[in-house]
């Protein structure tokens, strides 16, 4: 996430910088599973904001992100770390 987007663009909150697994309806009512995503989560709001350069890649510019949570990979790291 750059400077610009580390926080919240309605209420200015800082954002949960993490991993996201996300669900993206496309204009065709299709849905599309993206994992490993880069994102803010704003707490406050519950809403996501994903990297635009990473959206634009997958091709979901034009898709509304319908679902996310924090990937499991992150869990997974954050565990291995308290058990050093």
């Amino acid at each position: 996430m750059t400077a610009r987007q580390d926080r919240c663009p309605e209420c200015g909150r800082r954002l949960h910088e993490s991993r996201f697994d996300t669900a993206f309806r496309l204009e065709d009512d299709s849905e599309r599973l993206c994992f490993d995503l880069r994102g803010g989560l704003c707490l406050q709001c519950n809403q996501l904001f994903a990297d635009p350069d990473d959206i634009e890649a997958l091709g979901l510019r034009r898709g509304r992100c319908v679902f996310a949570i924090e990937s499991d990979s992150v869990l997974r790291e954050r565990a291995a770390h308290f058990a050093d």
